[in-house]
């Protein structure tokens, strides 16, 4: 019966890991990380599928938390998803490794790989098959986007199915051409 009650809490806890070759930053500066990201490129995952103009916004919640707001425009049916999510810190707060959850007691590794809080940052989940590049802007200098790509590369990930977001459309040209 012990046994069971541990698979129960590590399925109910998720997976708050980091992948091999993959270390949070350190000395992470939460309040210059906060606000909204444009996300560049990312491995291939069912819940981003068909979505272009995909952000991420990181606010403060009155009890410590992370507030995270992902939104992306569905261009098959022509409409906005959003979602909702919260996000704490792993260990310590100085540390860019987080766990975030979207989806009630799931949680999920959120380890900020590199940053510089003005122009770019590199997220990984809790393995090789989560990976993410966004930029404060909705395009990226194309040098910094090459020495992300290498460094994401170098730690494992398959950059080769990176795919590249598209910023360039609103939804009223969606809309209009589809």
């Amino acid at each position: 019966m012990k046994y069971l009650w541990l698979i129960l809490i590590a399925a109910l806890t998720g997976c708050v890991e980091t992948p091999k070759h993959v270390a949070p930053l350190k000395q992470f500066e939460l309040d210059r990380y906060l606000g909204t990201w444009y996300e560049i490129a990312r491995l291939d995952h069912s819940f981003e599928r068909g979505l272009e103009q995909i952000t991420a916004t990181y606010s403060l919640r009155e009890n410590g938390a992370l507030k995270v707001i992902n939104r992306g425009f569905d261009t098959r049916n022509k409409r906005w998803k959003e979602a909702e999510g919260k996000a704490y810190f792993a260990e310590n707060s100085d540390i860019g490794f987080l766990k975030v959850s979207f989806f009630g007691p799931f949680y999920g590794s959120y380890i900020v790989m590199d940053t510089d809080y003005e122009s770019y940052t590199m997220i990984s989940g809790p393995n090789h098959s989560y990976f993410w590049i966004l930029s404060r802007t909705p395009q990226l200098d194309p040098q910094i986007q090459s020495r992300l790509i290498k460094k994401a590369k170098e730690a494992g990930f398959e950059t080769d199915k990176l795919i590249f977001v598209d910023h360039s459309q609103t939804a009223q040209q969606y809309t209009k051409e589809d």
